[in-house]
């Protein structure tokens, strides 16, 4: 038999080590004032060129430097010499959306030569616009983690979905801390990227889940922490062979890729290592602890409940009734427990054998009891 490993020995470790990277990220983004927005959530231009003259995205990128928060990206294929560029509106230029669009064109042109470049579409994002996408990203990705509670509600416990969530919420902020403190550019790309680290790492914690809930059946006498250590153990090698496969997917998107794309891919090659380790050190023992924490309050209920029934019953009683229970009985009444003797279940078996046959004849046929007649 596989040998257990004793995962949830080591949790409170893992959940401070976690704890102390997600302020040090978080702190990190707040000493250097905050995230590094990109153009799609914050004001600017976004022109689309074409450059007659042969031109690479380096090319056109070095042209334009010296431009607030300049991001140059290919249109279509190479042989077409299309470009989108997006520059950022830090309010340092009065009347922005009709200068910066000329000041492009005529770095551009001073780079390539004169009328090479022709604007084929050209397009300002206001400030409100910019907010009103920050937020309708923030409700979408609060609507889905709503929906993921409600899935997993359903599916498993709501002790499962709230270590599911706890997961979540975990990678999102682990996410966050790295991408601000390394300063990388906040894109719709970048919440791409994160919706698809939460889609993978509530993967492995189904996974996983899956596999507590079938030991609860198989293992039912063994300890809860027993039954985690033992899914995930039996999960260990689906889940590293699957995040190593993914890996070296992603790693290739890093390598050849340029631009939003290696970014993306960064990010992604991040949350795949912090949603394996989540899945296996955040997600399980937030659920043991949530079921000791239950079990806990189910057992102080029962104590309130009977223990004061128990405690009541032998002062309305005479003592010469009490003096006449024998000791084991008046143990028992006063909520001692008491190993059961051989003679105590001889006699529950007598006095079941007896109850047995007393009510054979009750449960016979009314036309048997007939035909005996």
């Amino acid at each position: 038999m596989r040998k257990v490993i004793e995962f949830t020995r080591i949790r409170f470790f893992m959940i401070a080590v976690s704890v102390i990277v997600i302020i040090a990220g978080l702190t990190s983004t707040v000493l250097q004032q905050g995230f590094n927005l990109g153009i799609d959530f914050q004001a600017g231009s976004s022109q689309r060129v074409e450059i007659s003259a042969p031109a690479t995205v380096e090319q056109v990128r070095a042209a334009l430097e010296g431009l607030p928060g300049i991001l140059v990206q290919t249109v279509g294929g190479e042989e077409q010499q299309q470009f989108s560029i997006r520059v950022r509106d830090t309010g340092a230029i009065e009347d922005f959306s009709s200068v910066m669009p000329d000041r492009v064109i005529s770095q551009l042109e001073a780079q390539f030569g004169s009328g090479t470049v022709e604007e084929l579409e050209s397009a300002y994002v206001g400030p409100r616009f910019a907010g009103d996408l920050a937020g309708q990203a923030a409700m979408l990705t609060s609507l889905a983690l709503a929906l993921i509670l409600m899935y997993l509600w359903f599916r498993f416990r709501l002790g499962y979905a709230v270590a599911a969530i706890a997961t979540l919420v975990h990678d999102v902020l682990f996410m966050l801390g790295f991408i601000g403190a390394l300063q990388l550019e906040v894109s719709t790309a970048t919440i791409a990227a994160v919706l698809t680290i939460v889609g993978y790492s509530l993967n492995d914690t189904i996974v996983i889940f899956d596999r507590i809930r079938e030991n609860e059946t198989l293992l039912r006498d063994a300890p809860f922490s027993t039954i985690i250590n033992t899914s995930i153990t039996q999960s260990l090698s689906r889940t590293l062979i699957t995040s190593a496969t993914t890996m070296l997917a992603v790693l290739a998107i890093f390598i050849f890729a340029t631009g939003t794309i290696q970014d993306f891919a960064l990010n992604l090659m991040v949350g795949i290592v912090v949603g394996t380790y989540s899945s296996i050190f955040i997600a399980s023992p937030t659920l043991l602890g949530w079921h000791r924490r239950q079990r806990a309050r189910s057992k102080k209920k029962q104590m309130e409940k009977y223990g004061r029934a128990a405690a009541a019953e032998p002062a309305k009683r005479p003592e010469s009734a009490a003096a006449d229970v024998p000791a084991p009985a008046a143990a028992a009444v006063s909520g001692e427990p008491q190993p059961v003797t051989v003679p105590d279940a001889e006699t529950v078996k007598r006095e079941l054998a007896q109850r047995k046959q007393q009510s054979a004849g009750k449960n016979v046929p009314r036309s048997k009891r007939k035909k005996k007649k």
